[in-house]
């Protein structure tokens, strides 16, 4: 079976494009160069060119705080690419599974966010990400979108790789601690995306289609996570850092307002296609050996 991954730059797409050929896929990772999902005709000659079984779209405007200047492009490439991609999948007869966010939620739950909850983003980020599943739904009968969270990997920049870089250079850390989410490694969300496109080589039952949440399993704060990070590091090098002080949403404010509560619940994922997600720290002790090798 061939698989087509867009945004084969992306942190995501440079672990799922390797993690898909282990698994016996022909997968061909397409850029911005040879596969725009913005624009049509790019996208008509990339599907002609590559005749894929299954497309997997991690193509994203993912810089939530500049997006709040340049709505225009976060919006083309979320909402208007996604929806391009879901037109000529459906004429190509093509399923499509697509990468969204925890953002679509406004954070305000007390509980983990299942698939079927309210969207309410607060921010453009967000928003055009739900104006992209929303398109999705609306055109591509044959779809699955699959939310993630506090995504890290070892290609491009990412919160593990910022906190290890700052416990370099300084002694204390201030990480906020009132924003709760669920790490997630980005070749644990391959590997799972992988396990689905083997179900969908012999099964494309109706009843596979819809919305599913992975994430890492358990619950931290972005503060829990950075001392996590910090134990790591320094069983692999010496580091400067001496603690990790706890700080409040306000004292680091950005341009855009985070979701206080990113957990995802994953049971559905599970129940569906048996994917289990691990725990986070698991993972991320995995990784850590992964990036110090």
């Amino acid at each position: 079976m061939r698989v087509l991954v867009t945004g084969n730059r992306g942190m995501l797409a440079r672990d799922l494009v390797p993690c898909l050929q282990q698994a016996g896929f022909a997968a061909v990772g397409c850029g911005r160069a040879e596969f725009d999902i913005t624009q049509e005709a790019s996208v008509c000659c990339g599907l002609e060119a590559v005749r894929p079984d299954v497309l997997i779209n991690t193509a994203a405007y993912t810089a939530v705080d500049r997006a709040e200047a340049e709505p225009e492009v976060a919006f083309a490439v979320n909402r208007d690419g996604p929806s391009l991609l879901a037109a000529a999948c459906r004429e190509a007869g093509i399923p499509l599974i697509h990468i969204s966010t925890d953002y679509v939620f406004n954070g305000s739950s007390r509980y983990p966010y299942r698939e079927e909850e309210p969207a309410t983003p607060l921010g453009i980020y967000g928003q055009s990400k739900w104006a992209g599943e929303e398109r999705i739904r609306a055109v591509q009968g044959r779809y699955l979108i699959v939310r993630t969270a506090w995504l890290y990997g070892l290609y491009g920049n990412n919160f593990v790789k910022t906190m290890l870089r700052l416990a370099r250079e300084r002694e204390v850390l201030r990480v906020v601690d009132d924003q709760h989410g669920c790490p997630t490694w980005t070749k644990d969300l391959a590997g799972a995306l992988a396990a689905i496109c083997q179900r969908l080589e012999y099964k494309r039952a109706p009843s596979l289609w819809g919305t599913y949440h992975f994430c890492g399993t358990g619950q931290t704060t972005w503060r829990g996570f950075a001392q996590a990070i910090v134990d790591a590091g320094k069983t692999c090098e010496p580091l400067l850092v001496q603690r990790v002080e706890p700080i409040p949403t306000v004292d680091y404010p950005t341009a855009a307002q985070r979701p206080a509560n990113s957990v995802l619940d994953c049971s559905k994922i599970e129940a569906v296609f048996g994917l289990t997600p691990r725990p986070w720290r698991e993972s991320l002790c995995d990784f850590m050996r992964e990036l110090y090798a």
